[in-house]
């Protein structure tokens, strides 16, 4: 199998599990069924790791640290170079339980599930830094089945301030499962948030994961955003193919629309995208170039195009 950030494909290990008595004649099928599993969770967590993916910075174990440059044109782009950090440090001594979170613009992150603001107009080639800084902590727990590994769970809570002065406070819950059933893996995370600007929000996503080959890779993503101050719910479906070309380069195949349920259901954009990402060096620098084709209804879902192109890195145990 293709491995994105690492030299050599990485073969998952059989788990040891203590024999018991046999209990039905399907048990001939658990080996199998493991292997395919240990398969499945490593291509998942590569493609989530060798994209930046929000999943893997929030339920990695070890630390992860991700800073970014953007640049945007066409529809939405705010023609200008956007700068964004975040930092999800495990401390010493806590197994990974406790850690110390920095982040730009919180709540652009816990908000994913909205579609992006569109007409933003600054001075081209202008450097916009992040509006506001957050710093938290946050109490992690995960579970893996020993004999089951696509079978996991997390969970994470942490509150923070927000700066500038005068600081604001926020508080954040996470919590996420995953099984696999049959051939697909099902990735369901739930996301409760309270800022002290934005109010009280919530985001629910479920995932269906498969993989068709050692490149090839399906993912179906279902998001709904809701927030206090606006009473409805924000809504995405992104329909995706994940084509790993070799260890340095991978594409993304995109199709998404994107909604509200208020003051009536309505699609408010429809974007079909290609996302090309090359590890530049070692397994921490990224670039990734994105040409996208939007469909608003603010223009008659006429066609839109844009471009967005990004300089990321990415740290974490990964060297």
């Amino acid at each position: 199998m293709g491995s994105m950030g690492a030299e050599q494909p990485v073969t998952p290990t059989e788990t040891t599990v203590p024999q018991t008595e046999k209990s039905d004649s399907f048990d001939s099928l658990e080996d199998p069924r493991n292997y395919l599993s240990g398969r499945i969770t490593h291509f998942v967590s590569e493609i989530d790791r060798f994209f930046g993916g929000d999943r893997h910075y929030q339920e990695s174990n070890p630390s992860v640290i991700q800073l970014s440059v953007t640049r945007s044109d066409g529809y939405g782009g705010a023609r200008a170079f956007d700068l964004a950090a975040r930092l999800n440090l495990r401390l010493p001594v806590t197994e990974g339980r406790l850690r110390l979170l920095l982040e730009t613009d919180p709540e652009k992150n816990a908000t994913t599930g909205q579609a992006p603001a569109q007409g933003n107009v600054v001075q081209p080639n202008k450097v916009v830094a992040p509006k506001s800084l957050a710093v938290a902590l946050r109490l992690a727990a995960e579970a893996e089945a020993a004999e089951e590994k696509a079978k996991t769970w997390h969970f994470s809570t942490d509150a923070g301030i927000k700066f500038p002065i005068p600081v604001q406070p926020f508080a954040r819950a996470r919590g996420s499962f995953s099984n696999l059933m049959g051939n697909w893996r099902v990735n369901a995370a739930e996301s409760v948030y309270w800022f002290s600007k934005l109010g009280a929000g919530e985001t629910t996503q479920l995932d269906l994961e498969r993989i068709f080959s050692d490149t090839f890779m399906f993912r179906a993503s279902t998001n709904a955003t809701w927030l206090n101050e606006r009473h409805n719910l924000d809504l995405r479906q992104d329909l995706s193919l994940y084509h790993t070309m070799d260890d340095r380069t991978a594409l993304l195949y995109q199709a998404s629309a994107m909604g509200v349920s208020k003051p009536q259901f309505q699609v408010t954009d429809y974007v079909a995208l290609i996302d090309y990402r090359y590890r530049m060096h070692q397994k921490w620098l990224f670039f990734e170039f994105s040409p996208q084709l939007h469909f608003p209804k603010e223009r008659n879902y006429k066609i839109s195009p844009s471009l967005t192109m990004r300089i990321e890195i990415l740290f974490d145990d990964s060297r």
